[in-house]
């Protein structure tokens, strides 16, 4: 039987539905503008003026069942039913314009008692093929018995937004509503607002049964230990999940369940910029037929792309099926996490390469989401930048960071969970006098985590944030592991930790008459 979406009020004769790759391929050399083969045979996009998400216009519709629950404000920007059924219209109409749209239906999470089926509706073949990487496909009898599905999106993406509807800041509009279960997009063809778009409603949908949502990378043993890994961009989330003496179960987003980790998505979504087979040989074997390759600058002539030039975005992304990496556990399940590393890149130069949490510690470190960048190094500046983002994902959080923070250690004591904090960031000094901490101190690092190197060996516990240090490490040298030992001006060392210290401490400042007062007592404090 033909599929229809006349449902939805689109009558469109021609509906390419989990279409084969080749020919999503064939259709998007056709139809859409800038798209190529590239060498090793991925599937070269453009995603138009918007190569990143646009958080400043994403908006939740509130009513009456769940806005006691989300946590409004900067993040969680509220729209009335109004203007998302005017946007919903919006979408609908120029679905009817096209000759062709695609569907894909398939599923969010790896475990079958809490997976979702998720409906995407949209009129870039590059939408389509990213959307069948990044889900879990059903097999051809899941998709004969799939129905009705639990969540659908509606992306009219090159079609912008009527920027004089109610709450719009812009001709972009990406809203959600939780009592329709509907998602619509418009004014944005960047891919990721899908992908983000799924997760906000894992963020919201999973605490209400007990199960912890997670931005975060996951990998597994060969004893069956599970390891999961928070940390910003640039903090090594996707390049220290890649181990070669573990499987990987996924590299972004993850739920916490009664009975362990699972991954929410079916495919990987890694960042492309300065991209080499040496540093990062899986993910560079990934980039194949199948494969999406999003706003990265190639040559015409011989289709390789330079994965250096930044001159589109820096934000060139690839997209691919989980099965792309070979060291992969697929179902993509695991049981409970044995460690919990929260990765950190300080610029400052402040905090360990690595220290002990306890469960509150690691919900307090969860919260803050601190990482350090260099700031505007174009314009001279070379004072790092602190940033904080809750629960190491902010943008995707639909609850009061507290309630994902309560469940982590919860989930943390029941099962006699370790927490780590890991600095990959500076050492001997701040950005300009020290150096990062080379990668190959940083991975033996993890694998004295995974070896349990660490029981037994004598810790010091630092003053200010009440970390405790293990001083030794195999294969790191030992000086670097208290972070004075390595300043030679231990007075600047001292006014940067206070610097630092303080930065937390404002920053906790919003989230302090929401969170427990165990967790609040596990910041740093001011000696």
């Amino acid at each position: 039987m033909d599929f229809s979406l006349k449902d939805y009020g689109i009558d469109v004769s021609t509906i390419l539905r989990n279409s084969q790759t080749a020919v999503l391929y064939e259709s998007a050399l056709k139809l859409e503008k800038g798209s190529a083969i590239s060498s090793t045979g991925a599937l070269l996009v453009y995603s138009g003026k918007r190569t990143g998400r646009s958080p400043k216009d994403k908006r939740v519709v509130r009513q009456e069942n769940s806005e006691q629950n989300i946590d409004w404000g900067a993040v969680n920007q509220e729209m009335d039913e109004h203007t998302f059924m005017v946007n919903r219209e919006r979408a609908i109409d120029y679905f009817n314009t096209r000759e062709v749209l695609y569907v894909v239906d398939a599923f969010a999470g790896w475990d079958p008692n809490y997976r979702l089926k998720i409906r995407i509706i949209c009129t870039r073949a590059y939408h389509a093929l990213f959307m069948q990487n990044m889900l879990i496909m059903p097999t051809e009898e899941e998709l004969a018995d799939f129905g009705e599905p639990d969540y659908v999106i509606f992306n009219g993406g090159a079609f912008p937004a009527n920027s004089f509807t109610t709450t719009m800041t812009s001709k972009t509009s990406i809203g959600l509503s939780l009592e329709r279960k509907e998602m619509v997009i418009l004014g944005t063809e960047y891919a990721g607002e899908m992908k983000k778009g799924i997760f906000s409603v894992m963020n919201y949908l999973m605490p209400l049964e007990n199960v912890l949502p997670m931005h975060c990378s996951a990998n597994v043993g060969e004893s069956g230990d599970v390891t999961v890994l928070f940390g910003l961009s640039g903090t090594g989330k996707t390049t220290l999940s890649a181990d070669p003496n573990r499987k990987l179960i996924g590299d972004d987003e993850h739920c916490w369940n009664g009975e362990g980790v699972f991954n929410i998505e079916g495919g990987c979504y890694a960042k492309a910029i300065d991209l080499s087979e040496e540093h990062e040989p899986d993910i560079f074997r990934a980039i194949r037929f199948g494969t999406v390759l999003e706003n990265v600058v190639y040559d015409p002539k011989t289709r390789i792309v330079d994965y250096s030039d930044t001159r589109i975005t820096q934000n060139t992304r690839a997209s691919y099926p989980i099965e792309f990496i070979d060291n992969t556990q697929i179902p993509c399940m695991a049981g409970h996490p044995k460690n919990i590393i929260l990765l950190t890149c300080d610029a400052f130069g402040v905090l360990p390469p690595v220290s002990k949490l306890t469960p509150e510690q690691a919900s307090y470190h969860f919260i803050a989401g601190y990482t350090a960048k260099v700031a505007g190094t174009e314009m001279g500046v070379k004072e790092p930048s602190a940033t904080f983002s809750a629960c190491f994902g902010a943008a995707f959080m639909m609850w009061h960071p507290n309630k994902y923070a309560t469940l982590l250690e919860k989930k943390m004591k029941e099962h006699g969970t370790t927490a780590w904090l890991v600095n990959t960031g500076w050492s001997g000094g701040d950005y300009g006098v020290g150096s990062r901490i080379k990668l190959k101190f940083t991975r033996a690092i993890i694998d004295a985590i995974h070896q349990g190197s660490f029981e037994g060996v004598a810790f010091q516990k630092e003053e200010n944030f009440g970390l405790e240090i293990p001083l030794t490490c195999p294969n790191v040298p030992s000086e670097i592991l208290i972070p004075e030992n390595t300043w030679e001006d231990k007075e600047k060392f001292k006014t940067i930790k206070s610097k630092l210290v303080k930065l937390f401490i404002d920053n906790f400042k919003q989230f302090e008459s929401k969170v427990s007062p165990e967790i609040a007592e596990a910041g740093p404090k001011i000696t």
